[in-house]
Order: C-alpha cells, then sequence, then structure tokens
C-alpha cells in the first residue's frame, strides 16, 4: 500500500488530488493539509511514501523547503511538487534537491497521474523548461534569463545601480534592458511590466 500526504491550500485542487488517488487501489490517503510545515511534522511521526506538494501553501510557506527538509530526513518519502507557479526558479530549486519530481496543474489528470507512478517507481521526472505566458505583445520566452533576473531583483528592492553591482555590468546596462524590456512587450511604463510578470506568476517573491 502507497501512503500518500497532499499539501495544497486551495480546496478544488485537495479535491482533484484526491480523486486521482481514490482510482488507484494501491493508494491509499493519508492525510490532506495546506500547510508545507504542518507536512513536515506528519512525516515525523507517520510513514509517507509520496507527498504531492504545491509550491505557495497556507501563509506563504514554501513548498519547496519543507520538500528539501523531507527528503533529507526521510529518503524513502518521495517529493512530488506540483504547482502553478511558472517561475524559473522554481523548477531551478526542486531540480536542486528540494523535489523528487516537479509537474504543473493545468496539465493534464493522466499526465499527473503518470508522473506520479514514475516518481514513485524512482524516477525525477521534470520539465525541461517553463511554461511561456502572454505578456502583452510577447511571451515570457522572449525575456532572456538574465533580463529576468534584472526584473525579478528590481521587484525584491534593488535600484538599478545595486542590480550593476550584483550582476557584474553598468547601471546604464540594467536601464537599457528595462527598457528594451517595456518597448518590447509593449507597455507604457516599468510598473505594468512588473505587475504583468507577477500576476502571471513568472516572478514569484512571497515565499517563506
Amino acid at each position: 500500500m502507497v501512503r500518500i500526504l497532499i499539501v495544497e491550500d486551495q480546496k478544488i485542487m485537495q479535491k482533484y488530488f484526491e480523486y486521482i488517488i481514490m482510482q488507484e487501489p494501491e493508494f491509499r490517503h493519508v492525510q490532506t493539509v495546506s500547510d508545507a510545515r504542518e507536512a513536515v511534522k506528519i512525516c515525523d511521526y507517520s510513514a509517507i511514501d509520496l507527498v504531492i506538494m504545491d509550491v505557495q501553501t497556507f501563509h506563504n510557506h514554501d513548498g519547496l523547503s519543507a520538500g528539501k527538509v523531507i527528503r533529507e530526513k526521510y529518503p524513502y518519502t518521495k517529493v512530488l511538487i506540483v504547482t502553478s507557479l511558472i517561475d524559473p526558479k522554481v523548477l531551478e530549486r526542486a531540480k536542486s534537491g528540494c523535489a523528487d519530481s516537479l509537474w504543473y496543474k493545468d496539465h493534464g489528470e493522466e499526465e499527473i497521474r503518470s508522473v506520479i507512478h514514475r516518481t514513485l517507481n524512482g524516477e525525477h521526472v521534470f520539465p525541461d523548461v517553463t511554461p511561456k505566458v502572454e505578456l502583452n505583445w510577447i511571451t515570457s520566452g522572449d525575456i532572456s534569463p538574465r533580463q529576468l533576473e534584472m526584473l525579478r531583483l528590481y521587484i525584491r528592492g534593488m535600484s538599478y545601480s545595486e542590480i550593476a553591482r550584483e550582476m557584474k555590468c553598468s547601471t546604464s546596462g540594467v536601464r537599457w534592458n528595462f527598457q528594451e524590456m517595456i518597448a518590447r512587450a509593449g507597455y507604457s511604463c516599468k510598473e505594468d511590466l512588473i505587475a504583468a510578470a507577477l500576476e502571471s506568476k513568472l516572478i514569484v517573491t512571497t515565499l517563506k
């Protein structure tokens, strides 16, 4: 019997994952919780074979940080991150040891089911790239990783000069990259670009 813990704060997604588990005779749904930190506590006193975990859980607690703790303390427990956050940093962190696998919520039920089985069989399943989202006239794939990092640092509160020091370039170079992103996307100002990046979940800054 495969014992599965669900960590998800949205009711509709809780029911969705519970439904998937119920379709498999060898799966046993142990519990559903909304907080990633609670998941760590449950693994401390209950043998769990698979944790299906969101990234942004109750109180914005970080499912990736919890996944890393669980994998380090309980190597037999598999951690599958299923998220709607397309921020490339999420995929990067998952691959760096915070999860056994990661997949996206908007993919079909059969894909999710397949990833669950493959993860339980010892595979590490990750998409090659994050999904693209529209940013007015362009998609997120049209923004270079370097430009995306500049945007991320600005959203976190850094000035152009601080970003330049962090990324070892000139302040004018940072300014040019922002102007280029704004112009290509067809926005009228930097604030519109930032709002679109946050709303589309291309950049996530709220995890704790």
